[in-house]
This record gives C-alpha cells, sequence and structure tokens, in this order.
C-alpha cells in the first residue's frame, strides 16, 4: 500500500474541491510531487463524497481504485444493512473496501475483514484504524482459503460476492459472481448460525430463492428511491420468507412495507378508474412485488393488474412513493395531448405500455422537464390511457 508524505498529504487536503484536470495542467509546478497520483486520490475523495462522508472527512484516509470505490456500499445503505444483525462474531468474506464492515463492528464485539487483494486489505486496515475500528480484524485471504481453515463458528458470514466478469463486465447471476456461494453454502451454514447476502438488484428474487433454499428473510434497499441491494439472511431453519422492501430517505427516515409471498398472493385488490390522486410506489416495492400488499396497506384502488399505479379520492400524505394530483385522462393522440399540454413539455412515465418513453417523444415530440407529468398506462377497462398529473401537496387535499 502506498504511503503519502506529509508533504503529499498536504497536496490533497489543498487542493481536494479543485478540478483534477486543472490540477493535471500545472502539475510542473510541483515538480518533486506524483500529482498524477495524487489527483487520483482527489478524484476519488470527490466522487465518494456523498456517499461515503466518513472516509471523505478523514484528511489521512486512503482511497482505492475508482472499481472498488463504486462497488463499495454507501453508508446509509451500510447502516441500515448492520442494523438487520447483531452478535459476537461476523466475519465479512468479500471486505474490499471496508464501509460494510465498519459498520457491522458497531453491532458485532468483533468483525474480521476477508479480502484477497493484498493492497486493498492492507489499505482498510490502514482505514480502520484511523477511524477508530479497532474491534476489525484485518485478513489478506480469498473466502474459499479463509474458510477452509476456519475452526470456530461466526455468528453471522456476510458475503457481497463480485458481480464483474472476465472482461469486467456487470454480471447478476449467482453462479457468475466471485466467490460461487451456491457451492460454498453448505460450507458457509456449517461455519456459521446464519449468512448474510448481498446480491445486486438486477437478479431475480424468486430465482436466487430458490438457488439459495433456507433465506428466512430478504431485504430490498432502495437509497432514496434509487434500488441499490438485495440481501437475503440465510439460516438453517427458516421458514416462510419474510420480504421488506425499504427506502432510505434524505434526511434519515425509513420507508418499510413487509409482506409474504402468500399474503401478497392472497390479497384482494380493488380495481378503480383514476381518482383525484395517483401513486406511484418507491423503486424497493417494485423490485420487492408488493403491488397487492402496498395496496392494502394504504387502502388504495389499483388502476390495472398489470400497471401498478394506484388512486383514491383524498390524499395519502404517507404514501412510500410519489404522489401526484390528477388533473385528468384522456387517449394517446397527439392532437389532444397538446390541446391539454400547452408548453409541449411533461416528465412521462410508462406503466404497462407498449411504447417506450423514447418512442413517446419521437412520435409526439414532448420535450422533457416542466411541472407536467405524464403516465402512459393501461386501465381496468384494458384500454390505453394518459393521465395528466402534476405534483401534489399538503394543500392539494
Amino acid at each position: 500500500m502506498k504511503h503519502y508524505t506529509p508533504e503529499e498529504q498536504e497536496f490533497i487536503r489543498q487542493h481536494q474541491h479543485r478540478n483534477p484536470s486543472e490540477l493535471m495542467l500545472q502539475a510542473g509546478r510541483y515538480p518533486n510531487l506524483p500529482v498524477a497520483e495524487l489527483v487520483k486520490q482527489i478524484q476519488a475523495r470527490q466522487k465518494a463524497a456523498e456517499k461515503l462522508p466518513t472516509w471523505v472527512s478523514h484528511p489521512d484516509v486512503v482511497f482505492p481504485v475508482a472499481v472498488s470505490v463504486e462497488q463499495s456500499s454507501s453508508e446509509a445503505a451500510a447502516a441500515y444493512k448492520a442494523s438487520l444483525v447483531s452478535g459476537e462474531l461476523l466475519v465479512d468474506l468479500t471486505g474490499g473496501f471496508g464501509v460494510d464492515s465498519f459498520y457491522f463492528a458497531k453491532r458485532f464485539s468483533r468483525v474480521v475483514h476477508v479480502e484477497q487483494n493484498e493492497e486493498l486489505s492492507e489499505l482498510a486496515a490502514h482505514n480502520f484504524q484511523l477511524l477508530c475500528a479497532q474491534n476489525i480484524q484485518a485478513v489478506n485471504s480469498s473466502a474459499e482459503d479463509f474458510l477452509s481453515s476456519f475452526e470456530g463458528q461466526a455468528d453471522v458470514l456476510y458475503l457481497d460476492p463480485a458481480r464483474r466478469g472476465e472482461r469486467s463486465e456487470k454480471v447478476h447471476l449467482l453462479q457468475d459472481c466471485e466467490p460461487d456461494v451456491q457451492r460454498l453454502l453448505p460450507l458457509l451454514l456449517q461455519k456459521s448460525k446464519a449468512v448474510l447476502l448481498k446480491t445486486s438488484p438486477m437478479l431475480d428474487i424468486d430465482l436466487a430463492l430458490e438457488q439459495l433454499g433456507s433465506v428466512s428473510q430478504v431485504w430490498v434497499v432502495a437509497v432514496q428511491n434509487e434500488c441499490k441491494e438485495v440481501l437475503y439472511l440465510i439460516e438453517p431453519s427458516a421458514g416462510q420468507t419474510e420480504r421488506h422492501a425499504v427506502n432510505l430517505l434524505a434526511g434519515g427516515g425509513i420507508q418499510q412495507i413487509d409482506f409474504t409471498k402468500s399474503l401478497e398472493d392472497q390479497a384482494k385488490v380493488r380495481y378503480a378508474d383514476p381518482d383525484a390522486y395517483l401513486y406511484e410506489p418507491n423503486a424497493a416495492i417494485l423490485k420487492a412485488g408488493a403491488y397487492r400488499s402496498v395496496a392494502i396497506a394504504y387502502g388504495l384502488h389499483k388502476l390495472h393488474p398489470n400497471s401498478h399505479l394506484y388512486t383514491s379520492a383524498t390524499l395519502v400524505p404517507d404514501f412510500p412513493g410519489r404522489v401526484f394530483s390528477c388533473q385528468g385522462s384522456g387517449r394517446y393522440n397527439k392532437k389532444e395531448l397538446f390541446a391539454k399540454l400547452p408548453s409541449k413539455k411533461a416528465n412521462i412515465t410508462v406503466r404497462n405500455f407498449p411504447e417506450s418513453v423514447a418512442e413517446i417523444r419521437k412520435k409526439t415530440g414532448i420535450k422533457e422537464g416542466g411541472q407536467d407529468y405524464l403516465f402512459f398506462t393501461t386501465d381496468m377497462h384494458q384500454k390505453p390511457i394518459v393521465l395528466y398529473c402534476r405534483k401534489a401537496t399538503a394543500a392539494s387535499s
């Protein structure tokens, strides 16, 4: 691992908010410094400023290559993930930059951070000391080698398998990730009381449940309505899988819907034509498949079994997603659209509709932006419709 001199650290501190391209152009002014390398540290800090404020705020923290930061959890997601488990010992078998390990260490007496890349392992250990995470042990090893020599039993083994292929393309299926969780699963359950697995949000949940077997709980985690990860808690005596759709809000709040697949399948949902308000669930609810459960929980009508848009006569202010005041509806007709949309500008969403947003914009010439929101969908009568909406406010009720 590269250790920076006091002069190099001072350069990073002084220029951490500067434009990296401009700094490179001025490299000649600092003949005794490895400016190109230091600029990479500055770029990493700038990219991580919102995602990892604790690391960025410490002047001596060292950042790895960009891909390691890109793959790491955000602090918001890591803190939430750590709140789900606790105990004496957690082993993070795919430690990486160490963000998850850092937050797990607040919930466990001891954490072992296992990372097969030697430089990244040293870097994480260096940063743990700076961030006063004294109960984390950094081990340079592959997950497989560590497990084969590990003689104890952890309360939790945590894995976030690498999701990049041989040519650095992103992969999503369990069998394409490293390490291969399916192959390791018997050993993982032998060496722990529970396994917590993080996967790409692109992976089909039902397929993962079928492949993994004894999953007691699944959490779909979104950060500010962007789906980031899906977590599976694997326990030997798991019964029916509980599902949780979680959206972490900017101010620290949490929107959460809890359900099971059987309750979702049995839920009796009412359908209706668009009323005064329109509701679009957050990304976690849509990924988790709580389509009926969210309607029951908030007393809403659905527009169509496959549209996943909801409506009500009175405002439901705490709905976990976007809420709109519905100004009216009409046919998908260019002349009719422009008659109701004089600005020829709108934000467009499609739900259960035969054309994409790009195709609609190309055919109609509607520009992006403005205060108007158009939803192209299918109603309960199987007819394609356009809903004209504005963002709802409490005053609208």
